[in-house]
């Protein structure tokens, strides 16, 4: 598999396309969505579905342009489908830009999972909040804003729990193999078990 890292926005937030050399999954269109489309045209796959991690304003401010773009289905936890609405629970509320997106999505539960050509499985890693899912292929997971390079996920924002972000992280990504490569939703990429020796904030 091939990932596409692109920082965007003010706040950097990662978004990936995914590609397996004939199709590709775009995950969390953050901002920025002339950059995005340019680079799906770069790249010139089908795109076989959009993924969120969660549903904060930084990870789906591109949504709506890239969703109309490739046609492909959204997806993401029933936990947080009103959130792409509500600029109070998406965080955009604090901002001058209200960030909102109109599309209808299709949810993704817990367990393994495939859209188009992909399989991979989806885990519920709450905490930051509380439908945030990781989505775990054979060697790398995409963990949105749960575990970071040397960092974890703020809990104080709408719905945030700081005892199940711990328990997502040390009960859920850390049982996964040590040489899995985090893509998270802010920064570089890291693994588990560098994490797992190194990460401050998780003991």
């Amino acid at each position: 598999m091939k990932i596409t890292r692109m920082p965007l926005g003010a706040l950097q937030t990662n978004c990936y396309i995914v590609s397996n050399g004939e199709r590709v999954l775009v995950f969390d269109p953050s901002a920025e969505p002339a950059a995005i489309i340019g680079k799906l045209k770069d790249i010139g796959l089908p795109v076989d579905g959009i993924l969120l991690t969660h549903t904060h304003y930084d990870h789906f401010g591109a949504l709506d342009e890239v969703q109309a773009f490739t046609d492909a289905e959204v997806y993401m936890s029933d936990i947080e489908i009103d959130w792409l609405t509500d600029i109070a629970k998406n965080g955009s509320i604090r901002f001058t830009e209200e960030i909102t997106s109109s599309v209808t999505p299709s949810i993704i539960k817990e367990g393994q999972a495939s859209v188009g050509a992909f399989k991979f499985d989806v885990i519920h890693t709450p905490g930051h909040s509380p439908g945030s899912l990781s989505y775990k292929f054979e060697d790398f997971v995409i963990s949105g804003d749960v575990l970071f390079n040397k960092g974890v996920g703020r809990t104080d924002l709408y719905g945030g729990s700081t005892p199940e972000l711990m328990y997502s992280i040390r009960e859920k990504l850390y049982k996964l193999a040590p040489e899995t490569t985090v893509y998270a939703g802010h920064n570089v990429p890291t693994t588990i078990g560098d994490e797992k020796e190194n990460n401050p904030y998780v003991r």
